[in-house]
């Protein structure tokens, strides 16, 4: 079974680590009552990626190391600033199938192999606070890295490392890293030992796509776009180990990934050829429904449970909580069943390996050559006349199924003009951030629209349910009609949201 940490460290280069006498003493720092020896122990770490770096270029790692109190398989994935975290499993001599999984959004299924060997020695010291309690840990590294590789030579370097305690006050790092610096001890320029590794040995460093440096110009809307492209087709990836792993709210932040990536190359077809980019679409479409089940699970039942808490314990008939827990089991097992075959499946491998390509090679077209402002402006303008004749179709119906489903259209056309408006923040700043604002506000009532209509139908079949077991109805239908309330409430809420969001001015600006 994986064990997950989160690590938050300094790198430091390091005169010697034969000789520390270069290492000043951080007793009496702010913080720090007292440093204590651990002593030398001996790591042997085995580096693995696939034959072009993969994991390397997305600034993950991947070893099997020996030596230490953790010894096992590590892979390590970014985090925010200096934190990382790491999710290890035994020393098995075979790569369990739990982390290949989870660096399969990375590899892409490719194979991976050893690509480094690095060995070190290492000396320890604990940074205590005056109680007594360890608030990080220091390490001097003797440093030694071989490649199995041709055409490599072996490295040798030293380092030093601070790492931060679990629970301890991240500031700790701040206060020995002012007192490194007043030595002139300063921050590496590498980011683990594995990149300092792979330029030392000359084993290789990630590729750079230079077929879309050179095509791409600084300045341009290729440029914009590819921007915003990139950084979803990132969030997609480096979010699939959290999906895989349950983590909270990983889902959702995955489909609005795909979603933002639908609407992008959508919007943007002047810029990307949409030969290439529709069928990726079509692929975005599929795992967004994919993952659907399981994040429309979630938002039904946080709505359900918390309209079973407002109500008054004296309108709860029957065994309400127990059926909704039931009800919760057996659907989000299906749903979540619905996920992880998808994640597992070749079609989201040749998904990933379609948006590798689109962003390492991407089918610019002559319009992505053109200055941003205009092409994203029109971009945005087009999105908001679809959204703006769905809306006000749906406005002129009287309420019933058929309003529901035209308000679920215009909920869908207004995502895709609010995606719009972010992809344009970068060329057209102000003027999209609170056109997109108004937007999202529109967005908001229609969602909270269908969300109760899809509350609805799930209402009705619980109370056929609780009838069918000889239990009271009663709450359900209650829920049921409280929902259709809202419904109304939402629809009468409208017309004002949208008479804001299409203010002419609003428009206007985006076109300066």
């Amino acid at each position: 079974m994986a064990k997950s940490t989160r690590e938050t460290e300094r790198k430091y280069e390091a005169p010697s680590a034969d000789d520390t006498s270069w290492l000043p003493d951080l007793t009496g720092v702010d913080g720090i009552g007292a440093v204590v020896e651990q002593g030398v122990e001996e790591l042997d770490a085995v580096y693995f990626d696939t034959d072009d770096l993969r994991l390397a270029a997305g600034s993950a790692t991947l070893r099997r190391r020996s030596g230490g109190s953790d010894a096992g398989w590590h892979l390590k994935l970014p985090g925010s600033g200096d934190t990382r975290e790491e999710i290890q499993t035994p020393p098995d001599s075979e790569l369990p199938d739990e982390l290949r999984e989870l660096a399969l959004s990375r590899t892409r299924g490719a194979d991976l192999r050893p690509i480094v060997r690095v060995r070190s020695r290492r000396d320890t010291r604990l940074l205590l606070d005056g109680t007594g309690t360890t608030v990080a840990e220091l390490t001097v590294d003797a440093v030694r890295a071989d490649s199995p590789l041709p055409g490599t030579a072996r490295a040798e370097w030293a380092e030093m490392e601070v790492e931060l305690a679990e629970g301890a006050d991240p500031a700790v790092l701040d206060t020995v890293d002012k007192a490194l610096r007043r030595e002139g001890i300063e921050r590496a320029p590498h980011p683990s030992k594995l990149a300092k590794a792979l330029e030392e040995t000359a084993a290789g460093a990630p590729r750079l796509p230079d077929a879309r440096a050179e095509r791409v110009r600084a300045g341009t809307a290729g440029e914009h776009v590819l921007a915003y492209v990139d950084q979803q087709v990132h969030a997609l990836v480096t979010l699939d180990p959290a999906v895989r792993r349950g983590l909270p709210d990983s889902v959702h932040r995955m489909r609005v990934a795909c979603r933002r990536l639908r609407s992008v190359l959508r919007s943007q077809r002047p810029v990307l050829d949409r030969r290439v980019t529709d069928p990726v679409r079509a692929e975005l479409k599929w795992l967004g429904g994919e993952l659907g089940g399981e994040r429309d699970h979630e938002v039904l039942l946080e709505r359900l449970d918390a309209g079973i808490g407002r109500l008054p314990r004296e309108l709860v008939l029957g065994p309400v909580r127990a059926r909704l827990r039931v009800w919760h089991v057996t659907d989000s097992s299906a749903a979540r069943q619905r996920t992880l075959d998808a994640l597992d499946s070749p079609r989201y491998l040749a998904l990933l390996d379609s948006l590798a390509a689109l962003t390492e090679k991407p089918p610019l077209r002559d319009k992505a050559t053109r200055a941003p402002g205009k092409v994203m402006a029109k971009a945005v303008t087009k999105e908001y006349d679809r959204l703006a004749a769905r809306v006000v179709h749906a406005l002129e119906l009287p309420p019933g199924t058929e309003t529901d489903r035209a308000l679920h259209e215009a909920r869908k056309a207004a995502k895709r003009t609010r995606y719009a408006t972010e992809a344009a923040r970068s060329s057209l700043g102000k003027p999209a951030k609170r056109f997109g604002k108004r937007i999202k506000a529109v967005q908001k009532v229609l969602g909270d629209h269908q969300d109760g209509v899809v509350a609805r139908d799930t209402l009705r079949r619980l109370a056929l349910a609780a009838h069918a077991a000889g239990e009271p109805g009663f709450t359900w239908g209650l829920l049921h009609g409280r929902e259709q309330v809202v419904a109304r409430e939402r629809e009468q809420e409208l017309p004002g949201v949208w008479a804001d969001a299409s203010e002419p001015r609003l428009r206007k600006a985006l076109k300066r």
